[in-house]
């Protein structure tokens, strides 16, 4: 119903409702009912006119868009309506009377129902559209041919379709029932629209779905497919041609009878590229003479890619099925090969082929065990880089809680003497808190970011000090021997930690010999003319002296060879290592410079073989004798002190330590606040004693700020990093030490005065 149509209803119910008001004022005695029920009458009287005024512009304005339209399509040879927003059909056109009917549904809806399946979802669809765009269009598939359907807004809630129909001329009609060929015609949804005899007959029903044809959902023009008969699956060539609109016409072809047999060609065998050949079933349809020669002996026939492949990451099949039915582009995987015992692996690169109309894979093949072994080294090296960057940062973090804990034992111990009863307990926190720093003191070996002291040493004189004591860590059950290369030349390194790291192999060694055996540690000079390839690694040329360290214990089986250097890996029972031994080695011998491998069999010993760069020292360079002779003695101090230190425990030790040396401590709990303090140009400070690491600006960098305006101030750096983290912030910064954490009340004050003095 049209809106005016609509409005001209309502007025006359509001004028009838008007008339009724005036009949009760004209009944009624009372004199102010009277006046308010003529008051409303004239108001409904007033609302209906305005409504009959609404409803005459409505007509003539649908009179003049009528008009329009006439004038318009009125004589077009195209069907066309115009329609309400509820799809009332409120215009047709003399070629929509005649195809439709002048008496025809008054919805648009109801008037195509017969011409394409679901005409109301296409109409709110295309409807949808003109009403945000203005106009849209869309071709449907019908029984007949296909209809394009045309539809623009002309108004508000007003729209004008146009239908151009298109005769189907294709083998679908009559002659289509002719030919022999089974063929089919369906729209893109897979809903079968004509089926000729031919097909009807093969299937034995008329079918209503492409799925019920065929039994794989992916139709490709020219390959083989498999039809569902009435008799059963059979093989058939699909051929497709392009319909008309959105249609498929399908036919099928014969297969050839002697698809089965894949016969391969000569030059396929003779390739020297490995190549095989798979079915879209995952079976293997052929080999040349390179796959087989690179697989191994035995018979092929019959295997699947499953049996011959197994992929690390997901099955094989589901890969070859996606290469097939290209849900993913060729490519290439590392696959390890099922045949034989040994570790085997090769490169497979899959491409999708269509031979002789049916779908498969051709497979060229690579060795890629190296590759696997690359993948592998490159995995492990990533591992130990970020354990040992946990190892460093869990040891930095404890190095801040044993010096808080040292310290405080310390200002404890200075107010106990040997006779108080506390005494002994303050003694037992102080030893534990020392083996805590030992045991995190490793955990920085590891991670490489411990603080070294390198000098140069003489291996031989290293060994010849320390024999004694490796002697009675062996005991008497095992013979322990030291030959010596008297061409060894120095090296340098930190001459402690090089001793810690030959105890923990003899040590190690002694472990593996609970019955007794014999442990030889040799020194050879190796020099290296060109680049050695040596496990994982690649030893640059040069010289280097070499320490062997042999034993002839039980062995490491190796599965494990590969993990003995990662921190907490051990055999031993619970209670007799930490498996921080070897670790130590490892991070030792890397931070210094040097190389270490291994090599075990079992049964019959292990060998360590240590490898450090010889060291020619400069003509300024002098050998460093045991310890350092420079000793001072603790004294009373004098000067102000700016301590940084954003660790609230550690700062309030090493205040109260350098108050009690006479010092004037300052406090800053960062960069910030220690820039602030200095801001006071009346202020004198003799030494800054600040952390490395700090939330906000470091330490390096605040400190070069303060030098600007105050260059003559000594600097003491504390960390529980290596020094080498920040070697070159400190070489750029005069006057400046480091001191590591954890430090003891004793080591902060000799340091401090000795900057001083």
């Amino acid at each position: 119903m049209s809106t005016a149509r609509n409005l001209s209803r309502r007025a006359s119910w509001l004028v009838a409702g008007a008339a009724v008001l005036f009949g009760l004022a004209y009944a009624t005695g009372d004199p102010t009912l009277r006046y308010v029920l003529t008051g409303g009458g004239l108001a409904l009287a007033l609302v209906a006119l305005a409504l009959r005024l609404v409803a005459l512009s409505d007509r003539r304005r649908e009179a003049r868009l009528g008009a329009q339209l006439q004038s318009l399509v009125g004589d077009d040879a195209s069907p066309c309506f115009t329609t309400d927003e509820l799809g009332q059909i409120l215009y047709r056109n003399a070629a929509a009377q005649a195809r439709f009917g002048e008496t025809a549904s008054a919805t648009l809806v109801g008037a195509l129902h017969e011409q394409f399946a679901s005409p109301s979802a296409v109409l709110f669809r295309l409807q949808s559209r003109a009403a945000n765009l203005g106009a849209a269009r869309e071709d449907v598939v019908t029984r007949r041919g296909h209809l394009r359907l045309s539809v623009h807004r002309v108004a508000p809630q007003r729209f004008l379709w146009r239908l151009e129909e298109f005769q189907d001329r294709s083998p679908t009609g009559r002659g289509a029932e002719g030919l022999s060929l089974p063929m089919v015609v369906a729209n893109k949804s897979g809903v079968v629209l004509f089926s000729n005899e031919a097909m009807r007959r093969l299937l034995g029903e008329r079918p209503k779905r492409l799925d019920r044809i065929f039994l794989q959902q992916r139709l490709v023009s020219g390959e083989e497919v498999q039809v569902q008969s009435a008799e059963g699956p059979i093989r058939a060539i699909l051929a497709e041609v392009d319909g008309v609109g959105d249609r498929r016409e399908i036919f099928l072809l014969p297969a050839s009878a002697q698809q089965e047999a894949d016969e391969a060609p000569t030059d396929y065998e003779n390739l020297p590229v490995a190549l095989m050949k798979f079915g879209a079933d995952g079976l293997l349809r052929g080999a040349n003479r390179a796959a087989r020669d690179l697989l191994g002996e035995g018979s092929l026939a019959g295997v699947s890619i499953h049996d011959l492949f197994e992929d690390l990451g997901r099955p094989v099949g589901d890969w070859l099925a996606d290469v097939i039915e290209e849900r993913l582009p060729a490519g290439a995987e590392v696959l390890h090969v099922r045949r034989g015992g040994e570790e085997n692996f090769v490169q497979v690169q899959l491409r999708r082929i269509v031979e002789r109309g049916r779908v498969g894979a051709l497979a060229i093949l690579s060795d890629g065990s190296a590759l696997k072994k690359l993948e592998a080294q490159f995995n492990q090296s990533q591992k130990m880089q970020a354990i040992g960057q946990l190892a460093g940062g869990i040891a930095h973090d404890f190095n801040n809680l044993l010096t808080a804990i040292s310290g405080h034992c310390d200002l404890l111990l200075l107010r106990h003497g040997r006779e108080d009863s506390e005494y002994s307990d303050l003694e037992q926190i102080r030893q534990n808190a020392n083996r805590a720093a030992a045991l995190v003191s490793q955990l920085l070996a590891f991670s490489r970011k411990q603080t070294l002291k390198p000098v140069r040493l003489d291996l031989q004189d290293v060994l010849s000090d320390l024999t004694h004591l490796l002697n009675r860590l062996v005991g008497e059950k095992i013979a322990l021997k030291l030959t010596h290369d008297p061409l060894l030349g120095p090296i340098r390194a930190d001459r402690r930690r090089l001793e810690q790291v030959l105890m923990n192999l003899v040590v190690n060694a002694r472990d593996a010999m609970p019955e007794g055996g014999a442990i030889q540690i040799q020194t050879e000079a190796v020099a290296m003319d060109a680049p050695q390839p040596r496990g994982r690694v690649l030893i640059p040329a040069g010289e280097y002296a070499l320490v062997r360290v042999s034993d002839t214990g039980c062995g490491i089986p190796s599965d494990r060879l590969d993990k003995i250097f990662e921190p907490f890996f051990t055999t031993k029972r619970v209670g007799e290592g930490t498996g921080l031994g070897l670790s130590t080695v490892y991070g030792i011998v890397k931070q210094s410079g040097g190389y270490v491998f291994v090599e075990s069999e079992v049964g019959r010993g292990t060998t360590f073989e240590l490898y450090f760069p010889v060291h020619e020292p400069s003509e300024a360079e002098t050998p460093v004798q045991g310890e350092e002779a420079r000793k001072l003695v603790a004294r009373k101090g004098e000067g102000v002190v700016l301590l940084v230190e954003d660790e609230a425990p550690v700062r309030a030790f090493a205040s109260r330590a350098l108050r009690m040396r006479g010092y004037t401590v300052l406090e800053a709990e960062n960069a910030e606040a220690a820039l602030k303090t200095l801001e006071d140009p009346k202020l004198e400070v003799d030494i800054f004693v600040t952390d490395v690491v700090m939330p906000g600006m470091d330490g390096p960098s605040w400190v070069r700020l303060a030098l600007e305006n105050r260059p003559n101030v000594k600097v003491v750096f504390v960390s529980g990093y290596a020094e080498e983290a920040f070697a070159e912030d400190q070489a750029r910064i005069p006057n400046s030490v480091f001191l590591a954490k954890p430090f003891s009340l004793s080591d902060l004050t000799t340091t401090v005065q000795g900057q001083l003095h």
